[in-house]
């Protein structure tokens, strides 16, 4: 199960996403197996994750967790630019 919320500027900022690495890819359709826990902030783009037959919608301002082991399909929509931490 993939785990989306939103976070308030000062949620942001007191988990240090800001300061993450950044990942970009541009509109592509391809399968993903996560090895660890992700979890990342979508700061540009949206694109459907399609996990055990449930589609996910995440765009701009959602944050995200996808479980270690979870194995998916992305379709991105439109360029994604987002934070990202595994653990």
């Amino acid at each position: 199960m993939i785990k989306i919320e939103k976070l308030s500027q000062s949620e942001i900022l007191k988990r240090g996403i800001n300061t993450w690495p950044i990942w970009e890819k541009e509109i592509a359709t391809f399968p993903w197996e996560y090895d660890s826990d992700e979890y990342c902030f979508i700061l540009q783009g949206e694109v459907v994750v399609n996990a055990n037959g449930t589609d996910y919608h995440i765009e701009e301002g959602d944050f995200v967790w996808f479980p270690k082991g979870l194995k998916c399909t992305w379709n991105i929509l439109s360029p994604i630019r987002k934070y990202y931490q595994f653990k």
